[in-house]
């Protein structure tokens, strides 16, 4: 059973929650110099998807064996989601964590505006290898902070995919369950059902065993988001061990 295409347009909460981190310093006018490479608009890299488990199926019928007849019920995920306790967890904290990154970034762009405007006001004053060594110092200096918020957002969306990880392998033990309890042998996603009977929906029974089944999930901390696992791994390797934190980034006098 696969709930990732359903789970994960969720999960990472849309995109107004998870903002690329922009480039900075537009041109100023009539001035063309320092300003740092695009690199690419500095989109945002999101992570890799997780090695993909194989799904575990029920053993086909023999050859000329008529398959069972179908019991259906359908589910809504997105419903389930919203009255998720632990889904709502990781929402909050990836919430918070974005709401972090846009401050630290909005900060650090308006010193690097006002750095620009300073050296701005002391070109015709500066000697020009002096301008050109402090523009030199402001770029690098930029370069290295944009590098860092982007680590920065790159682990929050590993973190909401730990999040996610745990909450899809609980729902679909829990639809499994749910299933089983009532005969049912397939279960439809709601947005692919036209019209049904009330008694075939089992979302408020997935829902509310979900919510006893796990109430809370553990998210990496900011810093020691999980990094994924190299093509080794699958073969028995251990992983290596995560990155340490990228430092904040310094103000050089």
């Amino acid at each position: 059973m696969r709930l990732r295409t359903l789970f994960a347009a969720s999960i990472l909460f849309s995109a107004p929650l998870l903002p690329a981190v922009p480039a900075f310093a537009q041109q100023q006018q009539g001035q063309q110099w320092f300003v740092p490479p695009a690199q690419g608009q500095q989109q945002q890299q999101r992570p890799a998807q997780a090695q993909q488990r194989p799904a575990q199926r029920p053993a086909a019928p023999a050859a000329g064996q008529r398959p069972p007849a179908a019991v259906v019920a359908i589910v809504d995920i997105p419903e389930v989601q919203r009255l998720s306790a632990a889904f709502n967890q990781v929402r909050e904290e990836i919430e918070r964590r974005r709401a972090k990154l846009n401050e630290d970034l909005q900060r650090e762009q308006a010193r690097w505006r006002e750095e620009q405007q300073a050296l701005a006001a002391a070109r015709a004053s500066l000697p020009a290898e002096q301008l050109r060594a402090r523009e030199r110092d402001l770029q690098e200096r930029i370069t290295d902070a944009q590098r860092i918020f982007r680590d920065r957002s790159r682990a929050i969306d590993q973190a909401a995919q730990a999040g996610l990880q745990q909450i899809e392998q609980a729902l679909g033990a829990v639809i499994r369950q749910v299933a089983a309890s009532r005969g049912v042998n397939l279960v439809l996603p709601r947005p692919l059902v036209i019209f049904n009977d009330s008694a075939f929906d089992l979302t408020d029974e997935i829902s509310a065993q979900m919510n006893r089944v796990l109430r809370s999930v553990t998210i990496p901390p900011e810093g020691a988001a999980p990094v994924e696992a190299p093509a080794a791994a699958a073969n028995g390797a251990p992983p290596p061990p995560p990155p340490p934190a990228p430092a904040a980034p310094a103000r050089r006098n």
